[in-house]
């Protein structure tokens, strides 16, 4: 799975890197919707880590400590960047992928990506990355009940899309 590793002391820096920033770079990708800025976050998350490695190395819950890292900085970009309106790049994805699939997975995407930035998170933490309530709850240090609402209001917002709306109106016809 995406899950990080806790990173137990005498771990290099180094390795960690190699072995984490995949994991990271697929988390930014799917915060963000956009390859470049994952890259320029997971880079952003990864120099911080560098920076406070010692401290890390010996905290309990450390992988959830890099993954809220990684979170709050496509947060802190949101703020930052309320004044304009981010258009996704291109989405690194490199398996083969018919038409359709894509186009359902780019709406998708795109349909995510017009959430508030908290609602974004929750959503792909929770079936990206296969958190639960109360792993999401302990990365963001908030409460499951916070957590919870974050979900109920992206799930509602997603509800009454019209694209997602069609698309889930026709899965559900029965053949005749």
């Amino acid at each position: 799975g995406d899950r990080l590793f806790d990173v137990r002391i005498g771990v290099t820096f180094e390795d960690f890197a190699r072995s984490e920033t995949p994991k990271l770079l697929r988390l930014a990708v799917a915060l963000s919707a956009d390859a470049r800025l994952a890259e320029d976050l997971t880079q952003e998350v990864l120099i911080k880590v560098h920076q406070h490695w010692d401290r890390i190395t010996g905290m309990d819950g450390c992988a959830s400590y890099v993954r809220r890292m990684l979170v709050n900085e496509f947060l802190s970009w949101q703020r930052k960047s309320r004044t304009r309106r981010h258009v996704p790049g291109v989405l690194i994805d490199d398996r083969p992928d018919d038409a359709s699939m894509h186009a359902d997975r780019q709406m998708l995407r795109s349909t995510v990506s017009a959430l508030p930035p908290k609602q974004q998170a929750v959503l792909v933490l929770r079936y990206y990355c296969g958190l639960s309530d109360a792993e999401i709850a302990a990365t963001m240090r908030w409460r499951p009940s916070t957590v919870r609402a974050y979900a109920s209001r992206a799930l509602a917002a997603l509800r009454v899309e019209p694209a997602i709306r069609h698309e889930y109106a026709s899965n559900l016809r029965q053949p005749e």
